[in-house]
């Protein structure tokens, strides 16, 4: 069953782009720097103006508000802003389970924004994405800054969500070990279109 597709979505930067993702599916999205990958994202996500159809289960992303279809449809850019003094203040709804799994303690709570290393910013953000329980999460490099340890932490915590939601991701990364071990299917975005290729 398609959860979600794109129909011929277009940007001034980005051609006629088509493809779907299943429930439970995750799509790995890989291709040269400045193919056009994050902007492919942020359109999906409704953040930036586009042309053609996007789809969640079958209702077009005009027919919801913008505000849902951006719960709904979750985007993690690659590098994520935090506005509020200390972690805990971006988490309006905590799930214990989340922060444990990506490698900290119930205290990262109480740790100040600002002195986030990189990495994690990344795992944190995350967690607060898979907070509003999203249909589909769209993850641009989600594990750029990560150690092979909590790279694998991140790859099953999303694995693991997508299947007890029924959600989907489309996540993009420059690793072809990555994609072997975790893509359903791979996308690759280049000058000359989007064009699907066995993730090997």
């Amino acid at each position: 069953m398609k959860l979600f597709e794109a129909r011929h979505l277009s940007t001034a930067a980005l051609g006629d782009l088509s493809f779907f993702l299943s429930e439970s599916e995750l799509v790995c999205l890989s291709g040269p720097s400045g193919a056009g990958k994050t902007l492919m994202l942020r359109s999906l996500a409704d953040l930036d103006v586009s042309q053609g159809s996007v789809y969640l289960q079958g209702v077009q992303r005009e027919q919801m508000p913008p505000t849902e279809w951006r719960r709904q449809v979750g985007y993690l850019p690659a590098e994520s802003r935090w506005w509020s003094e200390t972690v805990g203040e971006h988490f309006p709804r905590v799930q214990a389970d989340i922060f444990s799994q990506l490698g900290f303690k119930d205290e990262v709570l109480g740790w100040q924004a600002e002195r986030l290393s990189s990495g994690e910013r990344q795992r944190l953000a995350l967690a607060r994405l898979l907070s509003n329980q999203p249909r589909i999460l769209l993850l641009d490099e989600p594990t750029a800054n990560l150690d092979p340890v909590n790279t694998q932490r991140v790859e099953r915590l999303v694995t693991d969500f997508l299947r007890r939601n029924r959600a989907a991701c489309l996540w993009v990364t420059h690793a072809a070990d990555q994609i072997q071990r975790i893509a359903s299917r791979a996308l690759y975005l280049d000058s000359h279109g989007l064009a699907e290729e066995a993730p090997a």
